[in-house]
């Protein structure tokens, strides 16, 4: 299940820079969902495979306010992943949070859903009105920098979430 899940390097527009975030290859033909923030303020977008193929990406579609985006890699015959039903999701399942925290390749979490619904005020000092979403789940699966955008998958290894946001004094699990 492994080779699904890709790193992406971005360089900043504001002073060059590099910084990494996950995603998931949901089409065949190339197609990459993960956060907004994650490729935002890219100038070049650079996926890694578990393979270790490398491929310059293009983001095809934003959404700041629910903090998702859609690029494609190049290619055809890539290996994809299934997407769920996170309504079907119950408090108390097993999940996984994949993705590259830390600057640490490929890694995989195991928690439990927490809490479903979680938004608007109770959020507030995690996502101070930076998205108008009114429906995260909660899990305890470790969630740190480099996290982001990857997949949140329920014990069928179905996308149920994505990784977005961690609440922390630190900022670290």
């Amino acid at each position: 299940m492994e080779e699904f899940f890709q790193q992406f390097d971005q360089r900043q527009r504001s002073a060059p820079s590099e910084a990494s975030g996950t995603g998931f290859i949901v089409s065949k033909d190339g197609y990459i969902l993960t956060n907004n923030h994650v490729v935002e303020d890219a100038d070049r977008v650079t996926v890694t495979l578990t393979d270790h193929r490398v491929f310059r990406a293009k983001v095809v579609g934003r959404d700041p306010t629910t903090d998702v985006a859609v690029i494609k890699i190049d290619g055809n015959n890539f290996p994809t992943i299934a997407m769920g039903d996170d309504a079907q999701s119950r408090i108390g399942e097993w999940v996984v949070a994949i993705g590259n925290p830390l600057g640490l390749d490929f890694t995989v979490t195991a928690g439990i859903i927490s809490a479903k619904g979680r938004g608007g005020r109770e959020l507030a000092n995690l996502l101070p009105s930076r998205y108008a979403i009114s429906d995260f789940i909660q899990t305890d699966a470790a969630i740190n920098p480099g996290n982001s955008g990857g997949p949140l998958v329920n014990v069928h290894g179905e996308v149920v979430g994505i990784n977005s946001a961690i609440e922390s004094p630190t900022g670290y699990n």
